[in-house]
């Protein structure tokens, strides 16, 4: 099955070409139905290559499959190529398999809109684009699918273009990530200046001739991160990824489960034989990771919408996962992206659900009691917030503990406190949003009351398998101090190089040490949900009413940081642009341009009234050439 890898993409291009020239005015459940399968294919053929993988040797557990020579300039070339192995192989099996059950909820979800078609075209194209970026075997290929997500995030929030503020969300997302993936291209070029290749493969053995700490892999970690930031939302250039909300909700779960926001994570993951090398890149990694989480989770806290918690506590989580790979732990980092990609993707269309029986309704100060009116849907979003909370059990706990006990484990004691406060905070922002939402009178209008109902099965039986995933997903990476076995760990260990043992690794007193710092990280999550439940319900619910604390406000002003890059990016900008063009595009370039312009037409205009077409003129001016020409001739022979 290895040698049909290329399908895997194929699957959903076709999927594109299908619905955007062949079924043109056909029903929606066929154009639906026409992209899910295609997206479905490409999974069963994923799973096919991972069973062909599983049955290798972990060593052989790598295959390469050129398509083309793409580009040849000078000594510099780049195949076309895909690559199998574990790492790519997960990517593989999370995009396709989250993305089917997307795919198949959204034909519920967006049923009688106008854009029906153009919509699976596009969500078609992202899960092709985000198949490219994780199965390519060199930078460059990874490039073009990291800049088609761009594409397709920039289509797909913005699909309600008419929408000011919806259009303005796409062009900020797409805009914001323009900063980012120039560092990443800048990456590109030092790394082939460096090693005289791109190819994952070839590079590794390369860079384990430089010292630890070398410059040069330094600066290539720091640019790729730069790339990271940005397609992974996290400090600074984080802000387009709440505003991504203003798309359909299928596009959220979508952009923030199985497609774009991981690719940051992705990369440097697959980079981790040159993040190893530089103790400087990967403390600003495990710093900003850190400081991430906590920073979108305070935030998380007060919001209102309820897709922009859930936004917020994307940011958050992919904070924990770059806080993992900055202390060294990229399969833990890559464990949580696989148990995030279940938990998330239920949640989000868990909202979307509740926001499709709510008449479009966001906002969860009034919603409430829809427990009994949507029960499918309430118990699912019960299973994910217990999972995203850390509750014993669930997937979220398995790979979130991993990561905190990594970070304490490598001696990094204050990452480990924010990232437990980071913890508390998405207990906290979780349940206060599942008992706003679901528990308590209803707080709408009698219209949304009386219109409150269960969504379709497409929609909830996504949910249904999600909540499963979420569920049981982590017991594949179950740490050996509850006795179990880390299969995941084993899988990536052959091509990802940890620092230090894996998640309850055998250390005398190790497993004593991660006992307690487990009960603290439970601990710390029931404080959370508890003090939650004891302000948002019963008869001291506090359905807040926002301004009445300094605190509050900055936080539900998210710190004013889209003010402050307004004020203090934006506009000097616009306004130094805006200078520019008065003073030298129109005063000294476009003067120097029409100054020429109006010499030549003066002069024209001086020559053409030479050629006036009256005979007696032009025998009167060959007259006088003649009488000249002849007077210098005389005056040269008697000179």
């Amino acid at each position: 099955m290895l040698d049909q890898l290329y399908l895997i993409p194929l699957f959903p291009l076709l999927g594109v070409l299908l619905n955007t020239f062949v079924l043109r005015g056909k029903p929606e459940k066929l154009v639906g139905g026409v992209a899910a399968a295609m997206v479905g294919a490409s999974f069963v053929v994923a799973a096919s290559c991972f069973f062909a993988l599983l049955g290798m040797p972990p060593e052989a557990r790598h295959f390469e499959q050129d398509l083309f020579r793409w580009i040849v300039v000078g000594n510099f070339a780049a195949e076309a190529s895909f690559l199998a192995d574990p790492l790519s192989m997960i990517m593989m099996l999370i995009v396709t398999g989250v993305s089917f059950l997307i795919h198949v909820y959204s034909i519920g979800y967006m049923h009688g809109d106008e854009g029906f078609r153009k919509f699976f075209v596009y969500l078609n194209l992202f899960v092709f684009f985000m198949l490219l970026l994780v199965m390519g075997s060199n930078y460059l290929v990874m490039f073009v699918g990291w800049e088609g997500v761009g594409l397709c995030s920039y289509l797909l929030i913005g699909f309600w273009y008419t929408d000011e503020l919806k259009a303005s969300a796409g062009k900020k997302a797409f805009i914001m990530n323009r900063i980012g993936d120039f560092g990443f291209l800048l990456a590109i070029f030092l790394i082939w200046t460096t090693f005289g290749t791109i190819n994952f493969r070839e590079i590794e053995p390369m860079a384990q001739a430089y010292p630890l700490g070398a410059g040069v892999i330094t600066g290539i970690c720091l640019l790729l991160f730069t790339g990271a930031t940005g397609k992974s939302a996290q400090l600074p250039l984080y802000t387009w990824l709440p505003d991504a909300m203003a798309g359909p909700t299928p596009v959220s779960a979508l952009i923030h489960a199985a497609t774009m926001v991981t690719a940051g994570v992705y990369m440097i993951a697959r980079s981790n034989f040159l993040f190893s090398l530089s103790p400087v890149a990967m403390e600003v990694v495990a710093w900003v990771g850190a400081l991430t989480a906590l920073f979108a989770a305070t935030i998380g806290l007060v919001q209102t919408d309820i897709k922009k918690v859930l936004a917020y506590s994307t940011v958050s989580q992919l904070g924990f996962m770059f806080l993992a790979c900055g202390v060294g732990a990229y399969t833990a980092a890559v464990f949580h992206l696989m148990t995030h990609a279940f938990f998330k993707g239920l949640l989000f269309l868990g909202s979307g659900s509740v926001i499709h029986g709510m008449s479009n309704e966001q906002d969860i100060r009034l919603m409430g009691g829809l427990k009994s009116k949507m029960p499918s849907t309430y118990w699912t979003f019960l299973v994910g917030t217990l999972a995203i909370a850390g509750i014993p059990g669930l997937a979220g706990f398995f790979s979130k503990d991993e990561i905190l006990w990594k970070t304490y484990e490598s001696h990094h004691v204050v990452l480990w406190a924010i990232g437990l406060t980071a913890a508390f905070c998405t207990a906290f922002y979780m349940f206060r949003l599942l008992y706003l939402t679901f528990f308590g009178k209803f707080r709408g209008s009698k219209a949304q009351e009386h219109h409150v109902h269960e969504s379709p099965k497409l929609m909830t039986v996504p949910l249904m398998v999600l909540a499963v995933l979420s569920a049981i997903g982590g017991y594949i990476g179950m740490p050996h101090a509850l006795g179990g076995h880390n299969y995941f760990h084993e899988w990536l260990s052959p091509l990802i190089a940890e620092h230090g043992e894996g998640h309850g690794g055998g250390q005398a007193g190790v497993p004593t040490a991660e006992y307690v710092l487990m009960f603290a990280s439970v601990a710390i999550a029931l404080i959370g949900i508890l003090l939650a439940r004891s302000w948002y319900l019963g008869k001291s619910s506090r359905v807040e009413s926002l301004g009445k604390s300094g605190l509050q406000r900055l936080l539900y002003n998210k710190y004013w940081v889209d003010q402050i890059y307004d004020n203090m990016i934006s506009k000097p900008l616009v306004q130094a642009s805006e200078i520019f063009a008065r003073y030298v595009d129109q005063g000294t370039v476009d003067g120097a341009v029409n100054g020429i312009g109006t010499t030549v037409s003066s002069f024209g205009g001086l020559v053409r009234r030479v050629q006036t077409g009256v005979v007696q003129n032009y025998a009167v001016m060959m007259g006088m050439g003649t009488v000249l020409l002849l007077g210098a001739l005389i005056w040269s022979v008697l000179g």
